[in-house]
């Protein structure tokens, strides 16, 4: 069973938007997206089961799930595979990678969810575009948006990067710089108002304290 918020069915799903609320099957249960508020959110998809750069993706999220549950982040995996395929390759990384995927991963079969959030174009026929990621924080609002092609997966190490940049700037009272680690120096956002000759020549990159 599928059900899908309809608010943001007439264009994609952009940073800044409430994430399209669903009721789907997953490898653990009937799953509501909207019962992950109150924790950051990490939903994924693939485009399918049994193919060798999710499965890598897979194996890679899996063995960093500790940490991903230490910053609060659930993970929610998508593809159009049904349920039975999902359960069964679950499996089979566990027998063949010694991992275990704890995170559920939802069925698609009818690519609606995959239509709603716009990573699929209305008229494919097929789910090949299928490799995005979206940050949704504790009130259900997307804050970033990853896309990767079929043939590239994506890195456990950035997306676990990009979910401590974000908790960490949530405040605004900084910025993160290109390559931003944790107990690194975080930027001061850019200046209000005129710049008086006291500021010096660096007052438009300037790290915080």
């Amino acid at each position: 069973m599928i059900a899908v918020d309809q608010m943001n069915l007439a264009r994609a799903v952009r940073i800044g938007d409430l994430a399209p609320d669903f009721v789907a099957r997953s490898t653990k249960g009937e799953l509501t997206l909207s019962s992950y508020r109150g924790r950051w959110l990490i939903f994924f998809s693939h485009p399918a089961d049994f193919t060798p750069v999710c499965t890598t993706e897979f194996v890679g999220l899996a063995k960093r799930q500790l940490e991903f549950d230490g910053l609060d982040c659930a993970l929610v995996g998508l593809s159009v595979d049904s349920l039975y395929s999902h359960l069964a390759w679950v499996r089979a990384i566990e027998a063949n990678f010694a991992v275990k995927v704890e995170f559920p991963v939802i069925e698609d079969p009818s690519m609606v969810i995959g239509h709603a959030y716009g990573m699929l174009d209305p008229a494919s026929k097929d789910a090949m575009a299928m490799r995005n990621a979206y940050f949704i924080d504790p009130k259900g609002i997307v804050r970033a948006i990853i896309s990767y092609p079929h043939n590239v997966g994506r890195s456990a190490d950035e997306m676990l990067r990009l979910v401590r940049a974000l908790k960490t700037v949530e405040d605004g009272e900084g910025f993160a710089p290109e390559g931003w680690q944790p107990g690194t120096p975080l930027l001061a956002p850019p200046a209000n108002g005129s710049i008086t000759p006291d500021e010096g020549s660096d007052w438009f990159c300037r790290t915080l304290p």
